[in-house]
């Protein structure tokens, strides 16, 4: 379900403005529309949708805010787009903001079979630092020419996500329809997706929804910028909280949890007379043996069944 937060008209205009200068408006024919999408839809022109750029602007915002927050935790973000028009742009906006993409094709298993695709990159780095090194300069011209083929293969493949370490913690996402197995392979493991959602395409497995015409790379170069913008200001504020230091309160909460820590691990440890001293334990032992004498008196005192 996609989240919408209610903005300040006034800060939405020069948005609202650029995505009208982008063409971000222009939906689908009206014959192809997903019903799903009537909420971001403003109106009908000559047989095509017009998104509500209102509700776009809005939704920049969240996904800004979003983004900037995630990053200064120390998040990571992969940008998908394959589709013609999305393929520079993704690249681009990852790099400017040290981030991660994928923009030639999605690999099956890429977030459900983790653990394989990480191998592969790190198959993948070894062998550039390899090459690097120049530990295949021994071998003939076209030993080192297969060699460098593979490379070039695997980095067309894994070449945006082999800085990754571990599983995203968001997908950017740039058509929905087409990066339909990326989105599923998300909801399975949990990892949230913003999207830029055309008319013809159903928002409800996106968690946040940003309605946009998704078939020029013009609204898509634009967003994904901002997108971008927004994670580098998250990573300033992430190498500011590094340089500062814990907080105080921070300080204070680890002490106490590790005091906690420590006092479970002499309990543990302990054993009954160091806990409860020799009184309590001769009482508790008097407490047991009157029990039992009261339970075999009962036993005494109860008729015989037979």
């Amino acid at each position: 379900m996609s989240e919408r937060k209610r903005i300040d008209r006034s800060k939405l205009k020069p948005v609202v403005l650029d995505l009208l200068k982008t063409g971000a408006h222009f939906g689908h024919a009206t014959h192809s529309w997903n019903p799903k999408m009537t909420p971001y839809i403003f109106t009908e022109k000559e047989g095509q949708h017009v998104i509500d750029l209102e509700i776009t602007a809005e939704a920049i915002f969240g996904t800004m805010k979003r983004v900037s927050d995630m990053i200064a935790k120390d998040g990571k973000i992969i940008f998908v787009g394959t589709k013609r028009q999305a393929v520079k742009s993704i690249e681009d906006a990852a790099k400017a903001c040290g981030q991660h993409y994928i923009n030639i094709r999605w690999l099956g298993g890429t977030l459900t079979n983790w653990q394989t695709i990480s191998e592969r990159i790190k198959y993948l780095n070894e062998r550039e630092a390899q090459f690097e090194a120049g530990e295949f300069n021994a071998l003939n011209k076209k030993e080192q020419l297969d060699i460098q083929k593979e490379i070039d293969k695997l980095n067309r493949r894994l070449g945006g996500i082999k800085e990754l370490t571990s599983l995203p913690d968001l997908l950017f996402v740039v058509d929905t329809q087409r990066e339909s197995l990326a989105i599923k392979e998300a909801a399975r493991v949990g990892i949230p997706v913003i999207a830029l959602v055309d008319t013809n395409c159903d928002p409800d497995p996106i968690d946040l929804v940003i309605p946009c015409n998704d078939d020029s790379h013009r609204p898509i170069r634009y967003i994904a910028s901002l997108v971008a913008s927004a994670a580098n200001e998250g990573r300033e504020r992430h190498l500011k909280n590094l340089a500062r230091g814990p907080s105080d309160e921070e300080i204070e909460a680890e002490a106490a949890r590790e005091y906690v820590d420590d006092i479970a691990e002499e309990v543990e440890a302990a054993d009954e007379e160091e806990l409860l001293g020799p009184g309590a334990l001769k009482l508790i032992a008097e407490m047991g043996d009157a029990d039992e004498t009261e339970a075999e008196e009962q036993t005494a005192a109860s008729p015989d069944p037979t």
